[in-house]
């Protein structure tokens, strides 16, 4: 009877676990829609053994519940390409919005292009070589300046607004970023309270959840401490989470512009170079738009120098020689150039046409006006060429962050399906394992069957009984 109770009690474990197998199979069927869920599979334990007259006897195995299929180096591998590809994303975002500020904004094909507006206003003044005391010609040499001014202030003040609204963007990340760090500091305080004696299966997918979501605002790298605990940092190695603790990025301005810190120090190169959405954006208001604001400043200061300095070297139709005055605005420094460029002549009577010295009717002066066309006085380029080398590098660059990002894509869906292949859960492999665990059971079943059959026949005397 003893061994019989035995044999009934080792199959009620076996029920038991395959019971709880099952329960794991059908878990994973009911998320398997689930992105942030990890495949769970059962894990077995061996009972203690009995030790019966020197002869060790076992006593089946136990399923302590199901253990979640991921491999940790491949998860960061993972976070460290789409931090990259979040990055890259942004960016160029960031860059196809500027690039369209130098685009014709409509109209004639000419209208709101700057390249071409050099080219007509340094054509009007070779129209004016022809007539050079004609006041429709004049005009158009004011007019055409009126619109070269224009359009590189307008340019200016369109990248000083989109420089202003990825400041405000990354402050409004940086505010996710702060609320995430909170949550996974929770979660991992929840998870070390847990390990290692449980497993932190749906605890973990949630901490998972939450670094992927990290990882599209912002580049970080992971430490893993006693408990299954991990510590986030940024690439530069502050902390931004450990244990229960999370510790808050804070803004300043600096310069007109956001900057981030944490522990008290300036961080925000580091998040450029880092990584994650917020990575890109800081970068092309960093760098990207600091640049051509800097090249339009140039344009601008030289242009509006060079041309000036020739007009007040000739004679206006007044008769003034070497005092007509300036055409553009004459800025005192480069930068901040661009923004403030504009027309300041309202008399087409004081554009010096003629040499110095000269009558009226002379048209030397023009001829030096429009062979500014042709000389490289912006840092050794012509301004057609100054400016066409301009919008060429913003065009390499987005193609080039193209190019980078279409890789880091490709990147990134690779190490997902690798990573889908051990944690994702797979219908098929389901149903396999479900099937198994099924026919474990109703064997299991059959032979308590069988024992009860057994038992019952022993407690009659040995009558027999029928055993299904």
């Amino acid at each position: 009877m003893g061994t019989i109770n035995a044999a009934l009690s080792l199959i009620a474990e076996a029920l038991n676990a395959d019971q709880g197998a099952l329960n794991v199979v059908s878990n994973n069927v009911a998320n398997a829609s689930s992105q942030s869920y990890t495949r769970e599979v059962p894990n077995w334990a061996g009972n203690q053994p009995i030790n019966i007259n020197g002869l060790m006897i076992g006593t089946g195995v136990t399923m302590t519940g199901g253990v979640s299929q991921r491999d940790r180096v491949l998860e960061q591998r993972l976070q460290q390409q789409q931090q990259l590809s979040a990055s890259s994303s942004s960016l160029l975002t960031a860059l196809s919005t500027i690039e369209s500020s130098f685009r014709p904004s409509g109209g004639p094909s000419t209208s709101g292009d700057i390249g071409s507006d050099i080219t007509s206003f340094f054509n009007a003044y070779t129209q004016l070589e022809s007539n050079p005391t004609s006041n429709p010609l004049r005009q158009q040499v004011l007019a055409s300046a009126a619109t070269l001014a224009g359009d590189i202030a307008g340019r200016a003040a369109s990248l000083n607004g989109q420089q202003s609204s990825l400041d405000q963007s990354a402050t409004t990340i940086v505010a996710q970023v702060n609320a995430v760090t909170a949550s996974l500091a929770a979660i991992n305080q929840k998870i070390q309270s847990l390990s290692p004696n449980q497993d932190a299966g749906p605890l973990e997918d949630q901490r998972q959840a939450e670094l992927n979501q990290l990882s599209q605002l912002i580049g970080v790298n992971q430490i893993s401490t006693e408990q299954n605990g991990l510590s986030i940092t940024t690439t530069g190695g502050q902390l931004l989470a450990s244990e229960g603790n999370s510790f808050q990025i804070t803004t300043g301005a600096v310069n007109g512009l956001t900057h981030f810190f944490l522990g008290g120090a300036d961080i925000t190169s580091q998040i450029a170079s880092g990584g994650g959405e917020l990575g890109g954006i800081v970068t092309a208001r960093d760098q990207n738009i600091p640049s051509l604001l800097s090249s339009l400043d140039q344009l601008a200061y030289g242009i509006a120098t060079k041309v000036n300095t020739v007009n007040n070297a000739g004679t206006d139709l007044v008769g003034d020689n070497g005092n007509s005055g300036n055409i553009f605005n004459a800025p005192t420094v480069v930068s901040g150039a661009a923004m403030s460029m504009q027309v300041v002549m309202t008399d087409p009577n004081k554009i010096a046409a003629a040499g110095l010295g000269a009558g009226t009717g002379n048209n030397a002066n023009a001829v030096v006006a429009a062979s500014l066309a042709t000389q490289g006085f912006i840092g050794g380029q012509t301004p057609s060429d100054f400016y066409s080398n301009l919008v060429g590098t913003l065009g390499a660059t987005i193609s080039e962050t193209t190019i980078q990002g279409s890789a880091l894509n490709a990147s990134v869906t690779q190490l997902q399906s690798q990573r889908d292949s051990l944690s994702a859960v797979n219908l098929n492999e389901e149903a396999s394992a479900l099937q198994e665990f099924q026919r474990s059971y109703q064997a299991a079943s059959q032979v308590f069957g069988i024992l009860n059959s057994i038992m019952a026949t022993a407690l009659n005397l040995g009558t027999q009984t029928t055993m299904a």
